[in-house]
């Protein structure tokens, strides 16, 4: 079951070296690592959830290198993590944000089992297949809503092992189109939705999972925000934890662009927090906790601690 989550950023620039003698985001690098520790306090398992090129479940001798984004492995002011995920003994690196929690986990000195899990950036699939085995989504996917429901089933599935608590470490940021510094061309509706999705990951509770939940993926992949296919999956996972909260695939998921400025993420909050308010009581047993926020790369970067608790059990 999932005890716990930490949202952090998708930015190698936590990690020291990656932009040379500058630091740019210490106080980013030091929520970071304070809430993968915390989620992880209490687990017996570690899964790391991270935007990649396509859906993977990396296995064997996994390194944490930047090498593929273009740093050398001697310009990082930490020693590169090696970790060995499953039986496999294939030398591999993963994607630069599935790295980027190697480095925070080791950082955190997290000793847990790792498994790691990458799902492709929203509306951007390689036509990869979801994870293979006990954790894959049964069916075909057919469209944005199905695949929005594969990965939060993928999410029930990684903490629905009986007996055993799972911490999830989700590796994903908001939109990418902030003003004239920002990594891709500056859009005006990107303000407006990262303060929405900023309050909702704040909050937690069943009316802020379900516009989550809700956030179309296509005006995610316009707004380059990477954290859309891992928020899915946390939304599972929680789904998993609480015991359901009325909000699945076949409910209000998959707002559309509307004119709002927020793509119809706000547009839709009344009739999504209507659908919330079916929820079963248990569903609002979240704790959630913001350490961190930062905008002044042009990127909404932001580190949150979600972590479950017993109905009635005191926050």
């Amino acid at each position: 079951m999932l005890v716990a989550a930490a949202l952090v950023p998708d930015t190698a620039l936590l990690v020291p070296g990656v932009a040379g003698s500058l630091d740019p985001l210490p106080a980013l690098r030091e929520a970071a690592v304070t809430a993968v520790r915390r989620a992880a306090a209490d687990a017996d398992r570690v899964v790391v959830v991270a935007p990649g090129p396509l859906d993977s479940t990396p296995s064997g001798v996994v390194r944490g290198s930047f090498a593929s984004a273009g740093v050398p492995d001697r310009l990082l002011a930490w020693d590169v993590p090696e970790v060995r995920v499953g039986d496999g003994a294939t030398r591999l690196v993963p994607a630069v944000a599935t790295s980027l929690a190697l480095h925070l986990l080791a950082r955190s000195a997290v000793d847990l089992p790792v498994r790691l899990v990458e799902v492709a950036r929203a509306a951007g699939r390689a036509g990869g297949p979801m994870p293979p085995a006990a954790e894959a989504p049964t069916g075909a996917t057919a469209g944005p809503g199905d695949r929005a429901a594969d990965l939060a089933a993928l999410g029930s599935r990684l903490a629905g092992a009986a007996g055993e608590r799972v911490a999830l470490v989700v590796v994903g940021s908001g939109s990418a189109r902030h003003g004239p510094d920002a990594p891709l061309a500056d859009d005006d509706r990107a303000p407006a939705l990262d303060a929405s999705l900023a309050a909702d990951l704040a909050d937690a509770g069943p009316g802020a999972r379900a516009r989550l939940s809700a956030l179309d993926e296509q005006l995610a992949a316009d707004l380059a925000v990477s954290g859309w296919p891992g928020w899915q999956v946390l939304l599972g996972a929680v789904r998993a934890g609480v015991g359901g909260d009325g909000i699945g695939g076949d409910g209000v998921g998959g707002a559309g662009v509307g004119g709002d400025g927020m793509g119809g993420h706000g547009a839709r909050r009344d009739a999504v927090d209507g659908a919330a308010a079916e929820a079963s009581p248990a569903a609002a047993e979240v704790d959630a906790e913001v350490l961190a926020q930062d905008t002044s790369f042009g990127a909404h970067h932001l580190v949150a601690l979600w972590r479950l608790r017993a109905a009635g059990a005191a926050s």
